[in-house]
C-alpha cells in the first residue's frame, strides 16, 4: 500500500497530510527501521513508543511520531491481507488517527497528534475495530482477556453493541483462534458507581453499567473530564460546558468538591453466550450522552 492511499482511506486531514509530507523528506527511515519493526510487534510496541518519544523530544506537535505510526499502519495492511482480515476492519481500525486528531483539535483549538501512547496498539495489531466497538488483546490477573473500547463516533445503542460483540466472537475464532480468553474487561469513568445516580432510566450508559461486575474503583482518576467535556483535564471547572444534562450534573458535582473517578469491570458470564455485556474503556475516546 502507498502512503498516500492510506491517508485517503482514513480521510486524514489535508492540513496534517501536508505537514507529514514535509516531515517525510527529513526523516531517515533507514535509521528508524529498528524502532519501526519493534513498534509493529505487539510484544515490543509499548517500549518502542517510549524510545521514539525520547528520540523525538523536540517535536512539540508529535508529527514525527505520527509519521512513524502511520508508516507502521501502512505496513500492517500486508499482515491483514495475509490473514485475510476484511479490508473494512483495517480501515475502521486505522481511522483512529483521524478521529484522535479531530478530538485533539476540539479540545485545544488546533490540530496535532497526542495519542502515540495509545495508537501503537492499532499498528501492532493488538487492537481492532469490529463494527461499533474496539477490541484489544490484553491481560487481567495473569490471564488472557479482551479489553473493550468505545470510539467517539460509535453507535452506543444496545443493539449496535450486541451486533459488534457477535462479529467480534467470529473474528477472534476465525483469525486468532490460538488466542484463548474467557473474559471481556476494561476500566472507565463510564462504569463508575459515582456516575450512576446521574443517569436516566433509558440511558445507554446505564444499560452498559448493568452488564458487568465492578471489581475496583479509582477516585483519583480525572480522565472523565477529557472524555465527557472534550476539554483538557486541568480545565477550570467553572468553564466546563454544561450543554447536556449529564455535563451539567457532573460539572456541579465537581464544583462541590466531589468527583466521578473510574472503575474496572469484568463482563458478566451470561454475556459471553451472545447477548453482549460490555465494560468500557476511558483511555480512548469520549461518548456523547445525556
Amino acid at each position: 500500500m502507498k502512503r498516500e492511499d492510506l491517508y485517503k482511506w482514513i480521510d486524514l486531514q489535508p492540513e496534517i497530510v501536508r505537514q507529514l509530507n514535509q516531515i517525510g523528506g527529513s526523516l531517515d527511515l533507514e535509521a528508524l527501521e529498528p524502532h519501526l519493526k519493534r513498534l509493529s510487534d505487539r510484544k515490543t510496541a509499548a517500549q518502542a513508543y517510549r524510545d521514539l518519544k525520547a528520540l523525538f523530544k523536540e517535536d512539540s506537535d508529535h508529527l514525527q511520531m505520527l509519521y512513524c505510526h502511520l508508516e507502521c499502519a501502512r505496513r500492517a495492511f500486508d499482515r491483514y491481507e495475509a490473514k485475510h482480515i476484511p479490508q473494512t476492519i483495517y480501515v475502521d481500525t486505522m481511522k483512529c488517527f483521524t478521529r484522535f486528531i479531530e478530538e485533539c483539535g476540539k479540545k485545544n483549538g488546533r490540530l496535532f497528534f497526542d495519542r502515540g501512547w495509545w495508537t501503537y496498539r492499532q499498528v501492532s495489531m493488538s487492537l481492532f475495530r469490529i463494527g461499533e466497538l474496539e477490541y484489544e488483546f490484553t491481560s487481567w490477573q495473569g490471564e488472557n482477556v479482551i479489553g473493550l473500547h468505545i470510539p467517539s463516533d460509535a453507535d452506543f445503542s444496545e443493539a449496535a453493541v450486541d451486533a459488534s460483540l457477535k462479529q467480534a466472537k467470529a473474528f477472534f475464532q476465525t483469525y486468532f483462534g490460538d488466542y484463548h480468553y474467557g473474559k471481556y474487561t476494561c476500566g472507565s469513568w463510564l462504569i463508575s458507581p459515582a456516575l450512576t445516580p446521574f443517569l436516566s432510566g433509558h440511558s445507554n450508559i446505564l444499560s452498559f453499567q448493568k452488564r458487568f461486575h465492578v471489581v475496583s474503583e479509582d477516585g483519583k482518576d480525572k480522565e472523565f473530564i477529557e472524555w465527557l467535556f472534550e476539554a483538557p483535564i486541568d480545565t477550570d471547572y467553572e468553564t466546563l460546558p454544561a450543554d447536556t444534562g449529564l455535563r451539567r450534573k457532573v460539572r456541579e458535582l465537581l464544583l462541590n468538591g466531589k468527583t466521578i473517578g473510574s472503575a474496572y469491570g469484568i463482563m458478566k458470564d451470561e454475556s459471553m453466550t451472545g447477548k453482549a455485556a460490555v465494560c468500557l474503556t476511558s483511555g480512548n475516546s469520549p461518548v456523547q450522552c445525556e
